[in-house]
């Protein structure tokens, strides 16, 4: 069952659940693609989360009684099971260091393990995209073993560099860009993970897979990683 709420005039949200499942994220996934696929221009954005979806849309174009039929009617010819298979599978690049990866040596000891039985539980799982926020790119993946769940830092640092995979709770990211952050850095993937001038901006979509590669450092500098001075 979902849930329709007007937000404003021309915004509404989907609730599909009260709590954040995993398997969730790969239905949002597909009916937001759907809802885009169907609607075309009557919808301005279409913005996926762990539970939900924001839409906002053109009131020239259709009105909100409209507009909640018809995602009723698209909801109900999706099948609820989701599909595992869907979504693409994104490798992302990885070197686990400490010249890159300030919290790494921290992460192992607070997790009762080495850092290359740490390393290894990382990168060993496949990951669901769940959400895309607080900065453009930012995918959040979930959800990683309970054996390396992390806090966030008590208290944010004011740079997190581009590339930086980090761990909060029971999520895992890669920060696109330079940015404030809280999460425990962890690695740094050197790939390009958001780009305004590009189409699409960004490799993730809510439901696609990712999987973190270990590389060496002269595979990292190889691929233009930076090692940058408030990392060492």
């Amino acid at each position: 069952m979902i849930r329709i709420e007007a937000v404003s005039e021309n915004t509404l949200i989907i609730y599909f659940a009260d709590s954040i499942q995993a398997e969730l994220s790969v239905f949002i996934g597909v009916i937001s693609q759907q809802l885009k696929n169907e609607l075309g221009d009557k919808l301005i954005e279409v913005i996926p989360s762990y539970t939900s979806i924001f839409i906002q849309f053109d009131i020239l174009r259709i009105d909100l009684p409209t507009l909640s039929k018809d995602i009723r009617a698209i909801a109900d010819t999706l099948d609820t099971e989701p599909d595992y298979s869907v979504g693409k599978l994104i490798e992302l690049p990885t070197w686990y260091h400490s010249d890159v990866a300030p919290d790494l040596k921290a992460a192992a000891q607070h997790s009762h393990l080495s850092v290359e039985e740490f390393i290894s539980i990382h990168s060993n799982k496949e990951y669901r995209v769940c959400a895309i926020g607080f900065a453009p790119g930012f995918a959040f993946l979930g959800s990683v073993d309970s054996r390396i769940e992390l806090p966030r830092h008590d208290h944010p640092k004011a740079k997190v560099s581009r590339g930086s995979v980090g761990i909060a709770g029971l999520q895992t990211a890669v920060y696109p860009q330079d940015s404030p952050g809280g999460w425990q850095i962890i690695g740094n993937c050197p790939l390009s993970l958001f780009d305004p001038d590009k189409e699409p901006m960004t490799p993730f979509q809510v439901g696609d897979k990712v999987r973190f590669h270990p590389i060496s450092k002269s595979e990292f500098l190889a691929m233009d990683g930076q090692i940058q001075q408030e990392n060492q």
